[in-house]
């Protein structure tokens, strides 16, 4: 029996309904719904936060007066290290989850900021921990509202990376030590940082470190200095590529300076003492090249840099020094010599003191056996 007409066009127009109608929705349904909900979060977190915040107008007054833009700037955030990497604006701002905010309880904004940089120790638990240990933070534990915290060397929401450029690091360490960035900016290692982005000169952290910043005051820090300078001075690779001598940090050991720095260093760290490091006679952030008329020690005033430790020193009290450089024919002509004839009559003369011991070894033996035999 044959089937009716509308049975046979039946399975083409289910297959057509399924092909052209069904698929599209399952596949809308299965791949479109969940790239934008991975994708919205973010965005949608932002956009939300920046409906407002992203008003230039937008302020805050708080108890004591004072006024704290709340201004956010959506390109600065949308650069910046967190932004990229997904972290959203309530990984920071735990309290706030909506709007109306809860009410502000600071007096100052310097209060509100020093309550949320203990965010940072969620993520960067390692160097909160060091921070915490730091002058700094001591300083805010006393009180201080200038002493810095996370956000004032980081910035709160346009953070980048610190060392980007390298110059940054200094220009940041600059905004509160004014008179002592002031300093730097003129001196050999400032110079050629500011002016040319020499990466091999120190900038603020690389004396001072990064987060687990200490009283450089301290004698424990002055004694390191000799060690500190060396990292860089006592390169002969770094060194050659600028023509100046390696040997300083190993001169300066075998100095009387040295020595006596090492003993103290060794068994009394924390005990104040005189004697020179390289900051007492090189400076400490107005470091000149040696050839530099202003430099402290330039050949025409290192004898009123001596004379601070040495006040009754004269023009042969310099002239005696070698520096810090191996004695060599050209430049200690005298010393030189008398350094190697010392040298050789040392050993001459532990070679003829061994040689008139084993002779009276020797003798005293022969003695002896002749007695014995006799």
């Amino acid at each position: 029996m044959a089937k009716p007409e509308s049975f046979a066009v039946m399975p083409c127009v289910a297959f057509k309904f399924t092909i052209f109608v069904l698929v599209p929705i399952f596949a809308v349904l299965s791949f479109s719904q969940p790239v934008y909900a991975r994708d919205s979060s973010q965005e949608t977190t932002e956009d939300y936060c920046l409906s407002c915040h992203a008003d230039p107008d937008l302020d805050l007054t708080f108890p004591d007066g004072e006024t704290l833009s709340l201004y956010i700037s959506p390109e600065a955030l949308s650069h910046s290290v967190h932004s990229s990497l997904g972290i959203e604006c309530i990984a920071c701002h735990t309290d706030i989850r909506s709007y109306p905010h809860p009410p502000v309880e600071f007096n100052n904004p310097r209060e509100l900021a020093q309550s949320y940089f203990q965010a940072c120790q969620k993520c960067h638990s390692d160097l909160f921990a060091e921070a915490m240990d730091s002058i700094h933070a001591a300083a805010v534990e006393q009180g201080s509202d200038s002493a810095p915290i996370c956000t004032d060397c980081h910035t709160a929401h346009a953070v980048q990376a610190p060392d980007e450029p390298r110059s940054q690091i200094s220009l940041t360490c600059g905004e509160c030590h004014t008179e002592v960035f002031d300093v730097y900016r003129d001196s050999v290692h400032g110079a050629a940082l500011l002016e040319a982005e020499n990466p091999d000169v120190p900038v603020c952290t690389d004396c001072h470190g990064v987060h687990a910043i200490q009283d450089p005051t301290a004698v424990a820090f002055r004694v390191e200095t000799p060690e500190l300078c060396a990292g860089c001075h006592a390169d002969p690779e770094l060194m050659s590529q600028y023509g100046l001598n390696s040997d300083v940090y190993s001169t300066y050991q075998l100095s009387w300076h040295g020595v006596d720095v090492t003993v103290y260093q060794a068994r009394w760290p924390n005990l104040w003492h005189s004697s020179a490091v390289c900051t007492d006679c090189h400076g400490v952030h107005n470091i000149l090249s040696s050839s530099d008329p202003q430099s402290s020690v330039h050949p025409d005033n290192l004898l009123g840099t001596c004379q601070q430790c040495h006040p009754g020193a004269g023009p042969q009290f310099v002239g005696a020094w070698t520096g810090h450089t191996q004695i060599d024919l050209q430049r200690n002509p005298y010393v030189f010599y008398t350094d190697i004839f010392y040298r050789y009559f040392a050993y001459l003369v532990l070679m003829v003191s061994a040689i008139y011991v084993l002779l009276q070894i020797l003798r005293a033996t022969v003695v002896r056996v002749r007695r014995s035999l006799g």
